[in-house]
């Protein structure tokens, strides 16, 4: 019986954080009557440590090495599932890679939830296009798509699950996978499209910052209720490797009980772990250049890599004062052989503290520049490192997010606030092994409290930094069988699709877009929304374009709300979808009378339904990715 049955009855949930350098797969046993007594665990994971040895992790790093045909030997990337494994996953791809980067892919779920590239196509390894050792080596060198990259990741934890429970099959359990709270439907979509691919059967989605809190109260054996009180306000501080996300969940009180709502969640923000890493390699390539030791871009490349496992070592290990650097040589073109150094903790805290964790007003907001016309093809990176102003931008946007709750009353949001005032914060994160990172956010957030006479917010201690995301998802799959404490909130933002007016053709006037509300603010996974009776034309049989909206801030918006004006703060455009529906029989061109359907899934993705006014066969405007690497496209499916 597949876990889509009704009747499906789960030994285990499992949970999957899909992170940007780092996965982890946890599980609890369903069988256990009392989830105090049944933790989440972590499953070790098998990968390459080097040629011909496989050696468990506690984590699965997120890289994927593709080696040339002749690089390894017969057996030596042999996995205990697979003798002769394509490609190297996790530990050892990571720490090899870091020596010939053309061939490294990393930061995957980054260009998953890109929209201004083709995320089917194979795009990665990324950034090298143009250099020397890319070009010579372009006829032979693999590439694969930031999609297949997940789908690896996602795979080899499912086969690390089998190989150690042959006993209870990977597909059979009840399935989690977390994403960023601020990822798009499209790269919801993706996300759990690539979880299907890899094996994934009924896989449910859970956002990042949800999965973390979820952690909390699982290793609180029923505690968390000692420690916040009806009217708090949560801020779940979430700084990943590729994202910064941001959560605000209220604790409210319905029927006698405490309850937790999720309010609001952040935008998109690419700022993390990665942005730190390359911050940090420029600063060292900056001293070695001074001491005529220039590094071109390759080796630049493989310095930000090295970085990186410096960070992680100085932040998890405090008592070391600096972590050694290798920069390996090009060959016979580099006299001398490879560079060492190191990086300093001084060096790291002053980079990092200041210029990612900087004190500002309540009032800050991200900086923003002018761009250059002509720039390379990468991802879209925060413009403004310092996540505290994303997080004044955030609050201040926010202010009114629990205004109307029901069972809310939080003491410190006063008619006067100009932010929301958070009552406690859970941080989530590798960088947040660095209690110096902590200590400055936490005290730069009470200095904003403190302006506005409210009432300093208070830390939730004990977060499992490494593996909050992955235990709060397996704790998760527990709740959805009806056991343990469930974070209510829906969708994070109400969606809209624009529609066109109709009016005679004037010249240098395109027809002007109204924005229909499809799904309300915090529309629930597994529910429908129909609109009321209003008909709108579906143009069939040639290619058309949807446009599409998302506010975090409407929340009194309902179904079927049709708005003429909006503000630019009030409604961001998301990724346009391209589709060529199919006629049915139909011209092609033909406008056809819809009323329009809206349905989130379980798992957590937005469906919008075209149903005609006959009752005939509809279609299904699903966000999908265009093939010509632009903009988001829909499949042209019929449903009935």
């Amino acid at each position: 019986m597949n876990n889509t049955h009704p009747d499906f009855k789960p030994r285990y949930a499992i949970g999957i954080d899909l992170g940007t350098t780092h996965c982890a797969l946890s599980w609890v046993d369903l069988s256990a009557a009392d989830d105090s007594n049944s933790p989440p665990q972590i499953l070790p994971i098998p990968q390459q440590s080097a040629p011909g040895a496989v050696q468990d992790f506690a984590l699965l790093p997120s890289f994927l090495y593709l080696p040339h045909a002749d690089e390894f030997a017969a057996g030596d990337l042999g996995l205990p599932w697979h003798a002769n494994p394509s490609a190297v996953v996790g530990e050892w791809a990571r720490s090899h890679g870091a020596q010939t980067p053309i061939r490294l892919v990393s930061s995957a779920k980054s260009w998953l939830g890109h929209a201004g590239v083709d995320r089917r196509a194979a795009i990665l390894p990324s950034g090298m296009a143009g250099s020397a050792d890319a070009d010579a080596a372009a006829d032979e060198l693999q590439r694969i798509s930031p999609l297949e990259a997940s789908t690896r990741y996602l795979a080899h934890l499912r086969d690390a699950w089998n190989h150690s429970h042959p006993d209870a099959p990977f597909a059979q359990q009840a399935l989690t996978v977390t994403i960023p709270a601020s990822f798009d439907p499209a790269a919801r979509e993706l996300t759990a499209e690539a979880a299907q691919a890899a094996g994934y059967e009924g896989v449910t989605l859970l956002e990042e910052p949800q999965a973390a809190l979820y952690s909390w109260i699982a290793q609180s054996a029923g505690g968390w209720r000692k420690q916040v009180k009806v009217g708090d306000v949560i801020l779940v501080v979430d700084v990943g490797g590729g994202t910064s996300d941001f959560s605000l969940i209220a604790v409210v009180e319905r029927e006698g009980n405490l309850q937790l709502h999720r309010v609001a969640v952040g935008e998109h923000i690419l700022l993390g772990g990665d942005n730190m890493d390359l911050a940090l390699a420029h600063g060292v390539a900056r001293q070695l250049a001074a001491d005529g030791k220039p590094l071109d871009a390759w080796q630049l490349r493989a310095l930000t890599y090295s970085c990186r496992q410096a960070k992680e070592k100085l932040l998890s290990q405090p008592e070391l004062l600096s972590a050694p650097l290798l920069i390996p040589s090009r060959g016979r073109r580099l006299i001398g052989g490879s560079i060492n150094t190191e990086l300093a903790r001084d060096a790291l805290t002053a980079t990092i503290l200041e210029g990612f964790f900087p004190q500002v007003a309540s009032s800050a907001r991200p900086l923003t520049r002018a761009r250059s016309g002509l720039t390379q093809l990468g991802l879209p990176y925060a413009q403004d490192a310092a996540i505290t102003r994303h997080l004044a931008a955030l609050l201040g946007r926010q202010v009114g997010a629990t205004d109307g709750l029901q069972g809310a009353t939080n003491p410190s949001a006063t008619a006067e606030a100009s932010f929301l005032h958070p009552t406690v914060v859970l941080f989530n994160g590798g960088v947040f092994k660095s209690d110096l990172l902590v200590q400055r956010t936490l005290a730069t957030l009470n200095g904003w409290l403190a302006e506005e006479g409210a009432p300093a917010a208070k830390l939730l201690d004990g977060a499992d930094l490494d593996f909050a995301v992955a235990r709060g998802a397996a704790y998760y799959g527990r709740v959805r069988q009806g056991q343990g404490i469930r974070i209510r909130g829906g969708t994070a933002q109400a969606y809209y699709v624009g529609i066109e007016s109709a009016m005679p053709a004037v010249p240098g006037m395109e027809p002007p877009v109204q924005a229909l509300c499809v799904a309300p603010f915090g529309m629930e996974e597994g529910s429908e929304a129909a609109l009321p009776a209003q008909e709108f034309g579906l143009v069939v049989g040639e290619p058309v374009r949807f446009r599409f909206f998302g506010s975090s801030v409407r929340r009194q918006d309902t179904v079927g709300l049709l708005l003429d004006f909006w503000t630019p703060d009030e409604l961001q455009e998301l990724a346009e979808i391209e589709a060529n529906l199919p006629a049915e029989g139909r011209a092609a061109g033909e406008v056809v009378a819809v009323k329009l359907h809206a349905r989130v899934t379980e798992a957590g993705t937005l469906e919008l339904l075209a149903v005609p006014r006959n009752g005939g066969a509809g279609w299904k405007v699903e966000f999908e990715v265009r093939a010509d690497a632009r903009n988001a496209e829909s499949t042209a499916n019929t449903v009935l």
